[in-house]
């Protein structure tokens, strides 16, 4: 069982930056694609930006250029850099993994962006 807890979450300023962290237990992190979906109030839950096992990154086109999705496998966390943020932009955002479907599911951390 994969075990994935966020952090970095918070409340922001339109236009600032906040980075989120992702930290997966289990020996297998490097070998699955993760990903941070978000979800608004109201709204569905949707994929903002994903990491194949490979490095290969797919985004959103509402967050294209502004967020930055990375990992290290040797802390076996993931990160979402998040720039130039908008008030659309708060939300749940969850942390999720694995081989070829999303298995795994942090518990979200929120995001707050003040106008």
């Amino acid at each position: 069982q994969v075990q994935l807890v966020e952090s970095g979450g918070g409340l922001v300023q339109a236009g600032g930056s906040l980075r989120l962290s992702c930290s997966a237990s289990g020996r297998t992190f490097s070998s699955y694609t993760m990903g941070w979906f978000r979800q608004a109030p109201g709204k569905k839950r949707e994929l903002v930006a994903r990491i194949t096992n490979s490095g290969s990154t797919n985004y959103a086109d509402s967050v294209k250029g502004r967020f930055t999705i990375s990992r290290d496998n040797a802390k076996n966390t993931v990160y979402l850099q998040m720039n130039s943020l908008k008030p659309e932009d708060a939300a749940v955002y969850y942390c999720a993994g694995g081989y070829n479907v999303f298995d795994y599911w942090g518990q979200g951390t929120q995001v707050t962006v003040s106008s």
